[in-house]
């Protein structure tokens, strides 16, 4: 019997909703696959700033750097807004990637084609949507040198070899799981951040990748290409802003942030998984949040966080078994009746169903 423990962050509003949910079908694939999760719940974000005054607090950090795996809810609303700027409860988030060195953002996007009708785009063209956008979160423009004044204002790029090639390199790894597809995007024509980005990706993907089928697009055309054959991608890497903005058009095409899990990773465990969405204060507490996207990102701490690739497919098969029987919250059916409670019971029970290997 493997035993893991999970640190569980559930946050603010609708985070301790959700990833209560998500802890449950975890220990449901512990009993299934003969597994024995531990968890460790600690506060982050506005819940420890109404705690603490700190967004993380150390027994947090001490206890996300000894675990195996982050499960994060959300952080941050409304509440928070008149805080010190340096205790925001986003602060939190941004500290913990820092501290952890999580230097790769994973976010998968899915049209299920239960829901193909929910996506803004037309069914023949979302159809197949399958892609999975390696993000490159600690370096780039983000986090670059700035000098703001009120005529002028600088924000530095910069990258260096090393930080483009570990994060090809996990893209490249992904893609060798998946269909073998990697599409890294830049601006060669315009950025010198871009060239070498384009250089380094090539030259390791010729000693590291052969077998991996790899594209060069531009930014821009990616873009458009997105919206017009999203079934072309399999796994696309990119830098920081980039990434930033591409991720969330992909995020778009299923028709709701409430399907769109996430990875946080660094060269050693521990990464942290959390929803795309936010803490939707309005809703927190009445049984109406969807806990899918948190479902489905404990499916990826299982396999990109533990290395247990048929317990997290046991976990996405029994989420889209759900979304093909019309188990929905209101966000995906206004008429929908499902409660938080009753969409996670219904995940619970398919993943008990599982076959094991």
């Amino acid at each position: 019997m493997a035993s893991f423990t999970i640190v569980v962050l559930p946050g603010d509003g609708i985070g301790p909703e959700v990833t209560v949910q998500a802890v449950r079908v975890l220990g449901a694939v512990g009993e299934r696959f003969g597994h024995a999760f531990t968890f460790e719940t600690h506060a982050i974000g506005g819940a420890a700033v109404d705690a603490s005054k700190d967004p993380l607090p150390p027994a947090t950090l001490d206890a996300c750097r000894s675990c195996h795996a982050i499960l994060l809810g959300a952080v941050g609303g409304p509440k928070w807004d008149g805080v010190d700027p340096a205790i925001r409860p986003e602060k939190g988030l941004l500290r913990i990637r820092g501290e952890l060195g999580l230097f790769a953002n994973l976010r998968p996007t899915v049209v299920h084609e239960r829901l193909i009708d929910r996506s803004p785009l037309r069914p023949e063209i979302a159809r197949g949507t399958d892609v999975t956008i390696v993000r490159e979160l600690t370096g780039g423009i983000y986090f670059g040198e700035k000098t703001e004044g009120d005529e002028e204002a600088i924000d530095r790029c910069t990258y260096s070899g090393a930080e483009v090639e570990r994060i090809a390199r996990l893209a490249g790894t992904i893609a060798r799981g998946r269909r073998g597809r990697v599409c890294s995007v830049d601006k060669a024509n315009v950025l010198a951040t871009s060239r070498l980005w384009r250089r380094t990706v090539e030259r390791l993907f010729a000693e590291e990748f052969p077998d991996v089928e790899l594209e060069h697009a531009l930014v821009d055309s990616t873009a458009m290409r997105l919206v017009s054959h999203p079934a072309h991608f399999d796994v696309m890497l990119t830098e920081n802003m980039f990434g930033d903005i591409l991720s969330d058009q992909a995020a778009a095409l299923t028709g709701t942030l409430g399907l769109a899990p996430s990875a946080s990773m660094g060269a050693s465990r521990p990464g942290l998984f959390e929803p795309v969405h936010g803490s939707a204060p309005d809703i927190a507490g009445l049984g109406k949040a969807n806990p899918y996207a948190t479902i489905l990102s404990a499916a990826m701490l299982l396999r990109d966080g533990l290395g247990l690739a048929d317990e997290a497919a046991a976990v996405e098969a029994a989420v889209a078994e759900c979304l093909d029987a019309g188990l929905l919250t209101p966000d995906l059916d206004p008429a929908s009746k499902h409660t938080t409670g009753a969409i996670g019971a219904a995940v619970i029970e398919r993943v008990r169903a599982a076959s094991l290997a």
